[in-house]
């Protein structure tokens, strides 16, 4: 694929951000693919080590705050006529509380999710605390003159211990894929708030 017809597939995939947006990436990619070009590669291998359209569309929408997205969204291009305005205001008692109903149930879901991987890290802090108060004890008791407690408190320390490093890779890949699943949905409300052309 040359230059032109690279540019042209980036402008369809933006369309529906914002125009000075649209611009920008078009002259960044432009000015990227001469570059490579008076470096002396052929101007089909400088767009091709670019990458995927998709994913460059994919990534380009990511980057641009929502709430940028949200203001050009919001804010009419045109005036509304009265017989508009009229319907919003008739149908908003029930299109803005299905509206308020959907968003509380997706806040809901995400943050009984947050809160389960909360609880999965505080149970881990406690974990390590006990493995380390249990091992500190054993040795208290051992140096006491009891040593069948020692060995049993420090054995249940080691066996907290051993949780504990379960528990973290388990910790640990729920906080990556709640990251992943914000980033996806971030993503998502963006891809809905932009308007596609029609081809």
């Amino acid at each position: 694929m040359n230059k032109q017809e690279f540019l042209e597939q980036l402008r369809k995939g933006l369309s529906g951000l914002p125009e000075d947006d649209i611009g920008e990436r078009l002259t960044f990619y432009r000015e990227m693919i001469d570059d490579r070009m008076e470096d002396g590669i052929p101007e089909e291998e400088a767009v091709g080590e670019i990458g995927s359209i998709d994913e460059l569309i994919s990534q380009i929408i990511s980057d641009i705050p929502l709430t940028k997205l949200v203001k050009e969204k919001i804010t009419p291009k045109k005036n509304l006529k009265v017989w508009e305005i009229v319907l919003l205001a008739l149908g908003s008692p029930i299109w803005l509380s299905l509206l308020i109903a959907a968003a509380s149930v997706v806040l809901a879901i995400y943050a009984v999710l947050l809160a389960i991987i909360i609880g999965w890290w505080a149970i881990q802090i406690a974990l390590c605390a006990c493995a380390v108060g249990g091992i500190a004890a054993g040795i208290v008791f051992v140096c006491g003159g009891n040593g069948f407690t020692g060995i049993a408190v420090s054995g249940a320390g080691i066996v907290c211990a051993g949780l504990s490093v379960f528990t973290f890779f388990g910790c640990r890949a729920a906080t990556k894929g709640i990251l992943i699943l914000t980033k996806k949905f971030a993503i998502r409300i963006k891809n809905c708030l932009i308007k596609k052309e029609e081809a």
